[in-house]
């Protein structure tokens, strides 16, 4: 493993980081990442280093720099054969071809084709659905006996965002079963090394299968939409639409799950916040834009190279060395949000955060997830005004995940 190199003027490393790979305290990592500076070295889940950026000026001019690419035969490290294969974090690290993984030409050339797909008239024409199958998951909550206690991320903020991204990629819901078991060893640092070929190939696999069914039988989705644009010209390979579907489905769906669980956490310990929304002082919008910032869905995203020497404030970002940007700490950036930014404030303004990326690789489906929390807060709280936890905060368990701000559930009382 590389160890930072000398600059003149250059502030020396301190000692790495060592993430925790079971996410036990989220904030106590943010904020000691952020006091260690703007330029961090971290030791990943499986003791692999790499440098992450903390402070929120200094993650925009990364996120824009054309030093920093998404190539990872750039990373020294992948070149010395230190990054094996059944690493647990290897599916995020390198997860083949597509948009996420290509930058200039290439990355437009791809992400044209999804973004023809998530225009604002499109996402907007995803409303009706998105209400009609969120008033269907209230419907059933509804029917549960009263002062029983509901895991509110399975029956309801996991099958919301998962329905309106499977409908959108032309994936069957007969398929969520399998994706679910998938996409929890794919995000888990604790997935035994020993599964994790087996796992990548299972998911490779599914996903081959759902492109070849569109093939056959085309539909009005994204994923028939890429093979077309392949079949006229475009000269998109099988890879590159696979390996899209696949992005599109695990960002697209975890996400806001996350979004909707740490909003209805947020809101639940900060009683004073939750009346002012519910009593319509504060609109909704305000509570999805301060819950991305405060209690952001993507802790840590993997994973960037430098091409050369980077000055990062008064650190290097070394050529060949992998970097991540730790949304979790930049969202509490003192310097960015002011003396409070420690604080959950829905009458915060302005609320600047990046909490979906910048640059030419931000999360093209942001439009979507702040539609489907739109839809879905509002709903929930307008069934359910006495919805309460039902455990104290301290109580509820972070899933071993190094890039998701996730739960493994969210048990509530619906009623008084």
């Amino acid at each position: 493993m590389s160890c930072p190199i000398d600059h003149t003027g250059a502030v020396p490393a301190a000692a790495p980081i060592t993430l925790d790979p079971f996410v036990t305290d989220l904030d106590a990592e943010s904020a000691a990442l952020r006091a260690a500076g703007p330029l961090v070295r971290v030791v990943l889940p499986g003791g692999v280093g790499v440098y992450a950026v903390t402070h929120h000026a200094e993650a925009r001019a990364l996120l824009t720099d054309p030093r920093v690419v998404k190539d990872i035969g750039v990373w020294g490290a992948w070149q010395r054969g230190e990054i094996p294969l059944d690493w647990p974090l290897i599916g995020l690290a390198n997860p083949g071809r597509s948009m996420l993984t290509v930058d200039g030409d290439e990355h437009r050339r791809l992400r044209a084709l999804v973004a023809q797909a998530l225009t604002a008239r499109r996402v907007e024409k995803l409303r009706t659905g998105i209400e009609a199958l969120t008033a269907e998951a209230l419907d059933k909550l509804a029917g549960l006996p009263e002062g029983e206690t509901v895991d509110l991320k399975a029956a309801f903020a996991y099958p919301l965002p998962m329905n309106v991204i499977s409908e959108l990629m032309g994936v069957d819901a007969a398929e969520h079963p399998r994706l679910k078991a998938l996409f929890e060893k794919f995000f888990s640092t604790q997935t035994p090394p020993e599964e994790v070929p087996q796992m990548m190939a299972d998911l490779g696999a599914l996903f081959s299968r759902i492109v070849e069914s569109k093939r056959a039988t085309p539909g009005d989705d994204l994923t028939s939409a890429l093979i077309a644009a392949s079949e006229d010209g475009d000269h998109l390979s099988t890879e590159e639409i696979t390996n899209t579907l696949q992005l599109m489905v695990a960002a697209g769906h975890e996400t806001t799950i996350s979004l909707i669980v740490n909003a209805v956490v947020a809101l639940e310990t900060h009683p004073e916040q939750r009346a002012l929304v519910l009593a319509g002082e504060v609109p909704w919008e305000n509570v999805i834009e301060e819950t991305l910032r405060w209690a952001t869905p993507t802790s840590h995203v993997l994973i960037r190279f430098a091409t050369e020497d980077i000055e990062v404030g008064d650190r290097i970002l070394p050529k060949g060395e992998g970097l991540i940007v730790s949304f979790g700490a930049l969202g509490r950036d003192e310097a960015q949000h002011g003396g409070t930014a420690g604080a959950f404030d829905v009458t915060r303004t302005p609320n600047r955060h990046i909490s979906f990326g910048h640059g030419p690789h931000v999360c093209p489906g942001a439009a979507l997830s702040r539609l489907e929390a739109g839809v879905a807060l509002p709903a929930l709280y307008d069934r359910f005004p006495h919805l309460s936890l039902a455990v104290p905060r301290a109580e509820l368990r972070n899933k071993p995940v190094l890039t998701q701000n996730d739960l493994f559930d969210l048990p509530v009382r619906l009623h008084p």
